[in-house]
């Protein structure tokens, strides 16, 4: 699990997020709730790919909330890989969000499942401990 998830506001422009994935080196940032009884979205490449290149959309009148995926399916970090694994191939989802009551503890990707698969055949440990 990654636990330094960068942030964004659901009111910032995709120019505003393209420049926060570019300066942090990511692929996806964790959209924050509008309210407290909203959910967390997600914004990852493909979104804002399928938005301003095959939509045409203009990165500077196009906020962050209107593209990101919300609501996400968000997990609780005592979760087992196996389960992580299981929800993400079951709903085609690259990432999963990490809250504990309701407030976000990290994310969780394929490729930090996939990492931690490797790791243990070197370590000759199990990977299915939780996320």
């Amino acid at each position: 699990m990654i636990t330094d998830v960068y942030r964004v506001s659901p009111f910032a422009t995709l120019r505003d997020a393209l420049l926060l994935m570019g300066e942090r080196g990511v692929k996806s940032l964790v959209v924050d709730r509008r309210s407290e009884h909203d959910s967390f979205g997600l914004l990852a490449y493909s979104h804002i790919l399928r938005t301003i290149v095959a939509e045409e959309g203009d990165i500077d009148l196009i906020n962050v909330y209107d593209v990101a995926l919300t609501p996400v399916i968000t997990v609780a970090p005592e979760l087992s890989v196996r389960n992580a694994a299981a929800m993400m191939d079951r709903y085609r989802l690259n990432r999963l969000i990490v809250t504990r009551q309701n407030s976000l503890v990290g994310l969780v990707t394929m490729n930090d499942i996939v990492a931690r698969i490797i790791a243990s055949l070197d370590e000759g440990q199990s990977p299915l401990a939780p996320v």
